[in-house]
Parts: structure tokens; C-alpha cells; sequence
């Protein structure tokens, strides 16, 4: 499948293994970590970013491709929208069917709310399903909370909001046990203690994984849970405004069928917004690692009906991105193929950095030697660097490979390429949405009424995220908003149903916003050929 430059590429990586293995590569220090941050990075590319011109942020930096979907034009403006007519009644309406609306639906089920899922999708059509290496706790006996919050504050260069990931620590421990007892399927020895592992910037084996299937057994388990409590889950259904009482609390959501383009009304004591990420965005132009369905629609939603964003301008770009074959451009290469052994090595055989770093300064480094540096391998999509699997199998054993990371071996094996025998070409694909919607630690918005969990929220992880925080974040914080959604629901007297919020804001937009503006949120990529 490799092309014979690739394959002459490799011989160099060959060559050179025998003396990698063992050899204890430099950690960065805090001032190379700076600069290769700044130099590389994607998010210190001036040009690729401007200034929101109205709402909440107004003034603050936004990538260009979610300014412009912020600040478009409502998918309702001259639409009959009759509020009068109630499709769905519920105590929490929950927005998204990943991993962190699923234990919200599931915690508000459990505090005795009338809740309902409704998602763009299906349940589970969610980049939970698509994590792969694991979920982060502090249980183990050389471990502590306190060790793992250092370690995620550090990592998220000392950005993030110290109440919520004290709460995502905290909170690790019981998050597992709960999976646990869910019925997920996680690695243990045989005496039934939890193997973990490390990841990029931890200094404790905190890793607990499912093979390298873990968001997806997370998912089936959280899916199952759902179905089994008899949730009503309303799929191939948007959220395309939040609706408002006439006191200026949140009070449900107008909804479109995707099938067949009709429009309902939510209404709802409580709503939660879990609605993921925003990879189909390809800021930048990056492939993304992201499922069909991240566009960025609750940070939309939640804007425009005047919630404040938090750290907007920064995206995770993860390291390990497949740079080929074509056919899987851009997929997940978990960080956990790095954990167990592999190394970065660039075209001439030199590993040119410590393989757990954290994903920022990874990801800088692997395009700073594809660029300053020259030492890439070219591909038709581009260029990638090595990631030389088979030392995994050299180090852990014969079988590491296909007992550890089966999904990596047969996505790639598909292809003719065999990483047991052969390494692969990695390059950083857009991966997660540091930033979002500012909550309190239980879960709301500055709007009343209004709950975030998972992705789409901002300030846990700061500034870069450590591997398997994500999964634990949907895990805590979806807990976390669902429990305080069915409580506040319980002394919640909506007042008249309005709208009023779109017009105000579409009138500030269509001032302070030059030129032709799109029609938001987006919902789903658009993927037809221009040229065509």
C-alpha cells in the first residue's frame, strides 16, 4: 500500500529502532513548550481568527468559521412559529444523545423528572462513540484527585475554571465505579483490579479502557441504560432555537424534523444542552477525527439566546490524526498506541520528541517538522511523520498489539497495512472544542434555567485537554446537569412562551455583521463539490 518513497522512508525508521528502544527521550521544557506552541500551533494563527461583533463575547477573538455561524441568520426568521401549540411537554428537555445527554437524561430520570432526549441524529451518533483510548480517574493507591487535577491544570495551561475540574476529579472515582456497575466492559487483570495506563502529561498510570473501543462501550452502556429506563429519545430531530419565558428563563426549544422539515415546539421546565463539538467546522481547513454531527449547534443556540462563551478561540488538535491511506484521512489514531510504546520519527528516522507530551505541544512538534524543518513524509493529502507501532509488540510482547489496540490493527489493515510489521503516517487532525459555553460548577448557564454538559461547555480543561478527560467530563458533568436539572424543575412556573430573543439579536447582527450571512446552526456538513 506504501509508495516506494514511503517505503524507503521506513527503512530509515527500521534502522534506527534498535537504538530508540530504551532510550529515554527529552522532555520539553516550559519554554520550548512556549515556543513551539506559538510558532506552530493552529491557534496562534492570527489570520485564521477575528472578533465577534455581537453578543456576549462581543469584542473577543472567534475563529473565523464559528464567527460566522454565531453571528448568521436564524434558522426560523420568516417562519409562522406558533408557541401556542405544545408538540412535546416535559420537566428537562435534553438536547444531544451522546455520552454526556445520556447521563444527564439518565440522572434526571433517576431524581423523578418527565425528561426527554431529542437529537439531530441517533443515540449514540456522537464523538463519544469515537473515543477510543480511555477515561482518566485518580483510583488507584499511588494516585490522588488532587495529583490528577495538577496534572489536568498544568496540561490545560493553568486556564481552567479551578471549581469545575476540582469537580471533574473529584467526582473520577465515582464516575467509574458507576460505568462499572452500568455494566461497562472495562480492561481488568484477573483478580479484577483495573489496568491503567498513562497518557499525554500524566504522571500516574490513570488510564481505564476498554480495549481501544472504550467510548464506545461507554456509549453502548449509557445507550442501553436510556432504552431500558424507557427515556423517550426523539431522533433525526434538531434543536434550532431555544425558546424563552417572558421572565427571560429558558423554556424549551423549536425543534425540525430532518425528514420532513416540520417544525415543533418543546417546552420544557429545564433544558440541557449536550449537543458535542464542532470538527465538521474544518477550522482551518483540518480534517477532523469528529463524528457527522459536530457543528457547533448548542454554542449557536445558547448565544444567540445571550449565554456567554468561554474560551472560544482554542481547538484540540489532536497529534495523531491517520494521514494515510486517503480513505481514513484525518481518523483517530488513539493516543494510547503512543502509551504503549510507539514513537514520532520523522522521514529520516529520528524520534524528534517525547511521544507523551501533551496534544498541543505534539501536535506543534509534528508540524514544525513538516514544515521548518522539511523532514515530513509526503502523502497525497499532504504530508504526515512516522508513528512506529511495531515497537509496541517489541517492547510489550508478542499479541500487544492485537490484544490492546484491535480497532487500530484492523482500520489500518483494511488497507493492506499491517502495524504489527509496518508504522503508520500520522499528522494532527481537528479533535476537540476546548471552548464553549461558560457554566457554574452545577451545570448552568447565565441564562436561568439553562444547562451544559460535555463538549460544549468551556473552562474544565482550559486551554488543551488531557487524554481521557473527555470521557470523563460527559460522564461527570452530564451527571452533574441532569441531577440538577430534575431539582430545579421542581420549583420552576414557566410564563408565557417567546421568541423575542431571536428578533433582538437578529437586529443587532444585521447592523454590526457586513455582507451575506449564514443561515445557522448549521446541523450538518455540506459536503457537495463546489466546482461542480
Amino acid at each position: 500500500m506504501y509508495t516506494p518513497e514511503m517505503l524507503e522512508s521506513i527503512k530509515k525508521v527500521e534502522a534506527t529502532r534498535g537504538e530508540r528502544i530504551g532510550a529515554n527521550l527529552r522532555r520539553m521544557t516550559a519554554d520550548e513548550k512556549d515556543a513551539v506552541l506559538k510558532a506552530f500551533h493552529p491557534d496562534y494563527k492570527e489570520s485564521a481568527f477575528t472578533t465577534l461583533k455581537v453578543g456576549a463575547n462581543k469584542g473577543e477573538k472567534v475563529p473565523l468559521e464559528l464567527e460566522a455561524t454565531l453571528e448568521g441568520k436564524s434558522r426560523i426568521l420568516g417562519k409562522k412559529i406558533n408557541l401556542d401549540k405544545i408538540d412535546y411537554d416535559v420537566d428537562v428537555l435534553v438536547i444531544g444523545g451522546g455520552g454526556a445527554g445520556s447521563s444527564a437524561a439518565i440522572e434526571a430520570n433517576e431524581g423523578g423528572a418527565n425528561v426527554m432526549m431529542v437529537t439531530k441524529l441517533r443515540i449514540g451518533d456522537a464523538n463519544t462513540m469515537m473515543a477510543e483510548g480511555g477515561i482518566q480517574a485518580a483510583d488507584k493507591p499511588n494516585d490522588s484527585p488532587a495529583q490528577h487535577y495538577l496534572d489536568a491544570f498544568g496540561g490545560g495551561h493553568f486556564a481552567a475554571k479551578p471549581e469545575l475540574l476540582r469537580k471533574l476529579v473529584m467526582d473520577g472515582p465515582e464516575c467509574i465505579e458507576w460505568l462499572n456497575e452500568l455494566g461497562v466492559e472495562f480492561d481488568k487483570a484477573p483478580d479484577g483490579t483495573m489496568i491503567t495506563t498513562h497518557g499525554g502529561g500524566t504522571s500516574r498510570k490513570r488510564m481505564h479502557a476498554a480495549k481501544d473501543y472504550s467510548g464506545a462501550e461507554i456509549m453502548r452502556t449509557l445507550r442501553d441504560e436510556v432504552l431500558n429506563r424507557g427515556i423517550p429519545v426523539v431522533d433525526f430531530t434538531s434543536a434550532i432555537e431555544l425558546i424563552k419565558d417572558d421572565e427571560g428563563k429558558i423554556a424549551g426549544a423549536v425543534l425540525l424534523n430532518m425528514e420532513t422539515n416540520e417544525i415543533l415546539i418543546a417546552r420544557a421546565k429545564t433544558v440541557i444542552i449536550a449537543t458535542g463539538g464542532a470538527g465538521r467546522m474544518h477550522y482551518q481547513g483540518f480534517p477532523t477525527s469528529n463524528h457527522y454531527g459536530a457543528t457547533a449547534d448548542g454554542l449557536v443556540l445558547a448565544y444567540r439566546a445571550g449565554a456567554k462563551l468561554l474560551y472560544q478561540d482554542t481547538l484540540q488538535y489532536h497529534p495523531t490524526g491517520a494521514a494515510f491511506p486517503s480513505q481514513i484521512f484525518g481518523a483517530l489514531v488513539t493516543e494510547k498506541v503512543r502509551s504503549l510504546g510507539a514513537q514520532l520519527v520523522n522521514s529520516e528516522g529520528e524520534a524528534f520528541m517525547n511521544p507523551l507530551e501533551t496534544r498541543d505541544v505534539s501536535a506543534s512538534s509534528i508540524i514544525r517538522e513538516c514544515t521548518e524543518r522539511g523532514k515530513g513524509v509526503k502523502t497525497s493529502q499532504g504530508e504526515g511523520v512516522w508513528l512506529d507501532t511495531p515497537m509496541i509488540d517489541i517492547i510489550g510482547g508478542e499479541g500487544t498489539i492485537e490484544k490492546r489496540i484491535p480497532a487500530m490493527m484492523r482500520m489500518f489493515g483494511k488497507y493492506g497495512i499491517d502495524i504489527r510489521k509496518q508504522p503508520i503516517l500520522v499528522y494532527p487532525t481537528l479533535h476537540y472544542q476546548n471552548g464553549g459555553i461558560d457554566i457554574t460548577v452545577d451545570g448552568m448557564s447565565c441564562i436561568p434555567n439553562l444547562y451544559v454538559a460535555g463538549e460544549a461547555v468551556g473552562g474544565i480543561h482550559g486551554r488543551n485537554r488531557l487524554m481521557g478527560n473527555s470521557l470523563l467530563d460527559v460522564v461527570v458533568f452530564g451527571r452533574n446537569a441532569g441531577q440538577h436539572a430534575a431539582e430545579k424543575c421542581k420549583t420552576v412556573k414557566l410564563g408565557k412562551l417567546t421568541l423575542k430573543h431571536v428578533e433582538e439579536f437578529e437586529k443587532e447582527a444585521a447592523k454590526a455583521v457586513p455582507g451575506e450571512r449564514k443561515i445557522s446552526p448549521i446541523l450538518l456538513p455540506d459536503y457537495t463539490r463546489k466546482d461542480m
